[in-house]
């Protein structure tokens, strides 16, 4: 048999490949510690549970669900980001429950690129930006996220003929993997950007609701003319722990709501109703438990940025996400250092060249690690000469 040359080409996603890789030590007896991925290990709050097991009694959730999602589900994310950012969404027109963001996330581009067409993909960034974009055809121009422009990309810097060409722009703030945040002012610029050239905004923001000292970050569609020029992903998995339900929400445009939802329609059934239920319940249920895991994470972070720092790592403590970006030793590549840890630790941390070219240089550590495996993962780096 012959396979698509779209898929002979595709990488392993970085993650699955990290995963074989932990495999495999623990399979030599090694007792691994992974910082690599960012998968809440708090559980998913106790009333959200319920819902969820009331609903599943429930014959009516036994059946096929709807792609559009339940019309309460979708009135109680409107009245989410209502309450949240104050912006007002037509629950009907202007958010799409998706299965997971990361499924919105693939699909999208379906929806925007021809073969050879462009989009902006930000480097480096979270891998299905620019695998989305191969799998329809695309091309992805990369844009540098660099630590002297606060990670932020530089849209004047875009070549005139490709920003005229591109057809998407891929932003996500607060960012993985780097931790950087974006103020309402680079929106509305990215939204200028998005009208002079005709192109569409996605933004992806799952870690909106995971920020530490105080700080409160914004939306895109906080911004003048945002759902004019596209649309923001947003998830549950991160805000309640909530990652192994798989759910998540488009929100803006119309138009690319209607888009989405037509290749949505297509592909998939739906989001089981019972999870759809008990989603109605973490939107509109007691809000505690936000401020609860941000303790907890920001308790990680502190510790974590402490140990990274008197290692000789320099790094930016972030003030939202569940990652912390360190640079790593001068004269040592990314995917060298975190061999080394593995090797000689059994601490697996994300080389940041698999963010992209960009990348390269810096690691990745999660904050979703039990606090007495943080601190053995932190005694066992501290114990090596770097």
């Amino acid at each position: 048999m012959r396979l698509a040359q779209r898929v002979e080409e595709l990488p392993a996603y970085l993650f699955a490949e990290i995963s074989r890789k932990i495999a495999e030590k623990r399979t030599q007896g090694v007792d691994v510690i992974s910082f690599a991925i960012g998968d809440p290990d708090l559980p998913t709050p106790e009333h959200i549970i319920d819902a969820l097991a009331e609903a599943a009694r429930d014959p009516a959730n036994h059946r096929y669900p709807e792609s559009e999602g339940l019309p309460e589900l979708r009135e109680a994310m409107s009245r989410w980001y209502k309450r949240r950012f104050s912006v007002e969404l037509d629950p009907q027109r202007e958010i799409l429950p998706l299965i997971g963001s990361k499924e919105g996330i693939g699909h999208i581009a379906l929806c925007f690129i021809e073969p050879g067409d462009v989009a902006l993909v930000p480097d480096p960034g979270y891998p299905v930006y620019a695998v989305g974009t191969v799998l329809a055809g695309g091309e992805p121009y990369y844009l540098p996220l660099t630590e002297e422009n606060e990670f932020l990309p530089d849209l004047d810097a875009v070549p005139e003929q490709i920003a005229r060409g591109a057809k998407t722009l891929w932003l996500n703030y607060p960012n993985n993997p780097t931790g950087a945040v974006a103020d309402l002012e680079f929106f509305e610029r990215a939204v200028a950007f998005a009208r002079r050239y005709d192109i569409a905004i996605l933004h992806d923001g799952p870690y909106s609701e995971v920020a530490f000292d105080g700080y409160r970050p914004p939306s895109l569609l906080q911004a003048d003319g945002a759902r004019e020029t596209g649309i923001e992903f947003h998830s549950l998995s991160k805000t309640y722990n909530m990652t192994g339900w798989r759910i998540g929400l488009a929100a803006g445009n119309t138009t690319v709501i209607d888009a989405l939802m037509r290749v949505k329609s297509n592909l998939d059934s739906g989001i089981p109703q019972a999870i759809q239920r008990m989603a109605i319940a973490a939107l509109e249920g007691p809000q505690d438990c936000i401020e609860e895991h941000n303790r907890i994470y920001q308790r990680r972070r502190d510790r974590l940025a402490a140990a990274l720092t008197k290692m000789g790592l320099r790094i930016r403590p972030p003030r939202a996400s569940l990652y912390i970006w360190a640079r790593v030793p001068e004269g040592t590549t990314s995917v060298q250092f975190a061999t080394r840890l593995l090797d000689e630790a059994g601490v697996v941390v994300t080389p940041g060249i698999g963010y992209g070219p960009s990348g390269e240089g810096y690691v990745r550590l999660s904050l979703t690690i039990p606090d007495e495996r943080l601190e053995e993962g932190v005694r066992r780096m501290e114990s090596l000469r770097l």
